[in-house]
């Protein structure tokens, strides 16, 4: 057994899994302490590598491409105190970082693990149901459906739609990206209607606009792992259908396109008329809508 453990966490090995926990200290973001304990099999791990620092350095475990729901939906895009895959590490202990390194180096090799591109998700996503409170709304998935109900600060546009529920099979991918000093970050449910379409978050009944406390918006790449674990794997979407095979979801025609965008605009011109959109609300939401055309 290779053991570290540092105050942000540890990582075990026992030749066949690589066991990574959180820390209980304070400093550990609140994203980290959710997702909880991760056991990561042999197979998924690409390598691992050991960054020494003067004062800490860091361990950090690269995993397959596609084998992990976590990294798909969140596009590497975690800071590193959150990214449970990196792990800070003291001067002091360097020598143990090397050994556990060095220890699941070696076994890559004598498993002869590939390196290349997993065709399945080798770890699980987070447990359903899954609900999140972000400062746009808050965002649940229980398994078979995602629902957004929106806060009342959200844009008046998605606060007139009313609660959104998309159904699992609807889904063609979830996009997200963390908020950070240079803009807002944001949670996308791409459905088929809407694979065109990219209006502003702020404007778009299916998207959360991410711009409160990041700590707290953090919390909803769980959702976007939940969402993306359940999802065709990636490999899919350009592997041919065999038998057994699971189709990729349907991208609409052009002429499908055009007709989702101009109900999209009758709802607009309703929402207009009816006072629930002030001129310059329709005027922007309308441009982002014209755009996809």
């Amino acid at each position: 057994m290779a053991e570290i453990i540092q105050r942000d966490g540890g990582w075990a090995f026992d030749g066949g899994t690589v066991r990574i926990t959180p820390g209980l200290h304070r400093s550990v973001p609140l994203f980290r302490q959710t997702y909880g304990e991760i056991s990561v099999p042999l197979e998924a791990v690409a390598g691992v590598v050991h960054e020494p620092e003067r004062r800490r350095g860091r361990l950090r475990l690269r995993l397959r491409e596609g084998a992990d729901p976590l990294l798909q939906a969140t596009g590497g895009r975690l800071p590193d105190t959150a990214d449970p895959y990196s792990l800070a590490v003291d001067s002091d202990r360097r020598g143990v970082a090397e050994y556990v390194a060095e220890e699941i180096r070696h076994a890559l090799l004598l498993d002869r693990i590939p390196k290349g591109p997993a065709t399945a998700y080798l770890l699980p996503g987070p447990p359903v149901p899954v609900s999140v409170r972000s400062s746009d709304g808050t965002v649940s998935f229980d398994g078979t459906q995602v629902r957004i109900d929106w806060a009342d600060t959200s844009d008046r546009v998605k606060r007139a739609t009313g609660p959104r529920i998309i159904g699992l099979g609807d889904l063609v991918q979830v996009e997200w990206l963390p908020g950070s000093g240079y803009g807002d970050g944001f949670l996308r449910f791409v459905t088929g209607e809407a694979v065109f379409s990219r209006p502003p978050p702020e404007k778009d009944p299916y998207a959360l606009d991410l711009w409160g406390s990041t700590r707290r918006d953090l919390l909803t790449a769980l959702v976007a792992t939940a969402v993306t674990a359940r999802l065709p794997h990636p490999s899919t979407r350009t592997a041919a259908h065999g038998e057994g095979s699971r189709p990729a979801p349907r991208v609409p025609s052009q002429s499908d396109h055009h007709d989702v965008l101009l109900r999209r605009l009758r709802e607009l011109g309703e929402l207009h008329r009816d006072g629930v959109l002030t001129d310059e609300e329709f005027a922007v939401t309308k441009a982002a809508v014209l755009r996809g055309f």
